[in-house]
């Protein structure tokens, strides 16, 4: 099975999964820095040390998840379950985590440790499965494209509505006082995750029935034992690595976004503005490369599109205090070309285990734990890039709620589109050695 084309409708239905997903991943990237340091009251770098050390953990839990999802029977299949069972956990971890106690610099400090660490191991515990859902939907590689295309075109989708709204409903909520408002934002989000949770579990399907790892010993060491055979898929690795090095520019980009449009264009209200409109960028994007897909090698698009994003981060470094909207051009056509990479990308993950599985004949099925392992580097990647983030405002002398110096306005700036131009570069050199094109993906097809 899996040679005939997913409805549209699935594709729809599988990417309201990562609609629920991005309202955690947008929040967490663009507001939990600047929400640490503004509102919750903590210092930017503790905050960005905090970044860190919580996604360290995921170094535990992300192959672990993968291990359980593998060997995970039920009558719904080993993925989709997992979308019902952790939807209320995730939303009231949500809330809690941008709750703001009444209490001590220590004590909050630990309650960011706690519940940030709690969120993130239920949001393991939930995308792990759904991204490897997507590649038992089907064998097709390039049907696995398209279903990604829809995917990130949801997410951006559902990310762009987080970003728009969360601001105007912490107002809302809060009256003018964010630590009341923020809980019950995310109160509201939480809710509608749920929502798309369940829908996405309704109407998708798991078609591609692989050998029974379910049967095999829920034991951490056979567990870690698929993770460390990752390691011999040299594609899996430079995928791996292209994704860590991708999202450690997204994290530094992300986290100090707020500080870019507050501080040196003195744009605070239109924060939210800016973040919604390069994320509709973005849905344009990921949609962009379920057409492209079918007219180019999806390896050569990746490529351009990171040479592209580089440059246009180039084009924020001359930019004044007055180019406020050249600076929202080119974050749209930089969020349009970035989310154009993420949907391959994700659809490069399924490839890798293809070849794993005709070319160096690993046994069994392992497309949740490729997929732990994948993600467990972009959430290292998202780690380094937050403190990197809160520790270089620190470095350049930021300070919250306050008129920053000259010197710290630039460096903000450089913060912001530095990393995109070194990581891309680094980027473009791995690709350089990943030779899974669509023309070599045909002699690891296992769906003939």
């Amino acid at each position: 099975m899996g040679t005939s084309a997913i409805s549209i409708k699935e594709k729809i239905g599988y990417g309201l999964g990562d609609t629920a997903c991005n309202i955690v991943f947008q929040i967490v990237i663009n507001f939990l820095l600047i929400f640490y340091t503004d509102v919750f009251g903590i210092g930017a770098a503790a905050a960005g040390t905090l970044l860190l050390v919580v996604r360290l953990f995921d170094g535990i839990t992300d192959p672990i998840m993968g291990g359980i999802a593998d060997r995970t029977s039920t009558k719904y299949g080993k993925y989709r379950p997992y979308l019902l069972w952790m939807a209320l956990p995730y939303a009231v971890l949500g809330v809690l985590a941008f709750n703001t106690p009444d209490a001590g610099v220590t004590l909050k400090l630990v309650y960011a440790y706690v519940t940030y660490t709690l969120l993130m191991t239920v949001y393991t515990a939930i995308n792990i499965p759904y991204s490897a859902l997507g590649g038992v939907m089907s064998k097709d590689s390039s049907e696995r494209a398209s279903i990604q295309s829809y995917r990130f075109a949801l997410a951006m989708l559902g990310g762009a509505l987080t970003v728009y709204l969360l601001p105007k409903l912490v107002n809302y909520f809060g009256n003018g006082d964010e630590s009341v408002g923020y809980p019950l934002a995310m109160m509201v989000f939480g809710i509608a995750a749920i929502i798309c949770f369940a829908l996405s579990f309704v109407y998708t399907k798991e078609r591609v029935i692989e050998s029974n790892t379910e049967s095999q010993p829920m034991k951490l060491r056979s567990i870690f034992k698929d993770g460390a055979d990752l390691r011999k898929n040299s594609q899996w690795v430079i995928i791996a690595a292209i994704t860590f090095f991708l999202l450690t520019a997204v994290a530094m980009r992300g986290s100090v976004t707020g500080y870019y449009i507050e501080y040196f264009f003195d744009e605070k209200e239109r924060f939210g503005q800016f973040l919604s409109l390069g994320m509709l960028s973005g849905v344009a994007g990921a949609l962009s490369a379920n057409f492209l897909r079918k007219l180019f090698c999806k390896v050569a698009i990746f490529k351009w599109a990171i040479i592209v994003t580089i440059f246009l981060h180039l084009g924020f470094l001359p930019l004044s205090k007055d180019d406020y909207s050249i600076a929202l051009f080119l974050s749209m056509a930089a969020n349009f070309a970035h989310m154009l990479v993420t949907a391959i990308l994700f659809s490069m993950v399924p490839d890798t285990v293809e070849y794993g599985k005709s070319a160096l004949k690993t046994v069994g099925n392992r497309m949740a734990m490729s997929f732990a392992g994948h993600l467990l580097a972009l959430k290292f990647g998202i780690a380094l890039g937050g403190a990197a983030a809160g520790w270089s405002l620190a470095y350049i002398g930021y300070v919250a709620n306050a008129q920053q110096t000259e010197s710290t306005l630039n460096g903000i700036v450089w913060i912001y589109s530095g990393g995109p131009i070194f990581f891309g570069i680094v980027i473009v050199l791995l690709l350089r050695s990943y030779f899974l094109t669509n023309s070599e993906m045909t002699k690891y097809s296992t769906d003939k």
